[in-house]
This record gives structure tokens, C-alpha cells and sequence, in this order.
């Protein structure tokens, strides 16, 4: 994880690009991930942490109606954050992640490593949907940060 992430950070401030995150069951990992790099900061605007719904609502503005809807852990949901965070953030580029780490709070329809993850860069937003093994929580979130970190790397190279 670190080398890509040493990798994206030098990629980013070679294109003079910022990046900003709206975290969901991630809590902050992504985030981590990238400020651990020495000079992330010349790259780096924000990141989000947004758990609750309320949240997602009232600082990400999400829909309401929206979350009601689909669900937060959702594409529609995924793709409002990652548009908003890049507002808020004022950043060419964003990465937005929502999905369900367990080991509860999974349904048949939604399981237990169903993660979507939103990249918009400039005026394209693109979406991911993955379906993790349950192999615990923190092996979901570790997943789903790989994941983040390597499409950010295969969209900036």
C-alpha cells in the first residue's frame, strides 16, 4: 500500500492536481493512506469521514431522498459523494467509498463486502461496484482501499 500511495502522491503533485475523499466504511483509512506520504499535503485537500446518514445529508448533501431510495450503500449515493466532496474540497479530483464492512448489517440484497467506490476527475465520475469475501471488517476495509489507491494510480498514469 505504501508504495502505491508514494507512487499517486508523486503522480499528483507532478500534474499539479489536489484530491479530496469522502469516506464511508473506510473510516479514514484511505485518507491515511495517502497523508502518511511525506508532502501529501501540497496534494491532499480533504477527507471526509462521512459514517452516519446524517452526515452524507447535511455536509456531503446528499439527497435525502436519494439515500432513501437506494440506500447509502448505493451507487447513487457513491457518485453524490464523490461529486460534493470535490466541491467542498475545491479539488480536480475526488474518490468516495460506501459499502458495509460487517461483520453485521448485511442483507441478501446488500451483503457483508458490498463496497461502491466513486473517482471523479475533472467533469467524469466513474463507479465501481465490489463484492469483498467476508473475511472480517478490517480485511473489507484493507480490500477496499487497494482498490481505491489502484484506480487512482490507473487514472492518473
Amino acid at each position: 500500500m505504501k508504495k502505491i500511495s508514494n507512487k499517486i502522491v508523486k503522480l499528483l503533485k507532478n500534474k499539479k492536481i489536489k484530491i479530496s475523499f469522502a469516506e464511508s466504511c473506510t473510516g479514514g483509512m484511505l485518507s491515511s493512506s495517502i497523508t502518511s506520504v511525506s508532502g501529501s499535503s501540497k496534494v491532499f485537500n480533504l477527507g471526509l469521514v462521512a459514517y452516519s446518514n446524517e452526515v452524507k445529508i447535511k455536509l456531503l448533501k446528499v439527497p435525502k431522498k436519494i439515500i432513501k431510495k437506494y440506500g447509502s450503500v448505493s451507487e447513487q449515493v457513491c457518485k453524490m459523494m464523490a461529486k460534493n466532496v470535490s466541491k467542498i474540497g475545491k479539488t480536480d479530483m475526488s474518490v468516495s467509498v460506501t459499502g458495509i464492512a460487517g461483520p453485521s448489517g448485511g442483507t441478501r440484497k446488500k451483503p457483508v463486502g458490498l463496497v461502491y467506490v466513486g473517482i471523479k476527475k475533472g467533469n467524469i465520475i466513474i463507479i465501481k461496484k465490489y463484492l469483498f469475501k467476508n473475511k472480517g471488517r478490517s480485511y473489507i476495509q484493507k480490500a477496499t482501499v487497494n482498490k481505491c489507491l489502484g484506480l487512482v494510480l490507473s487514472i492518473l498514469q
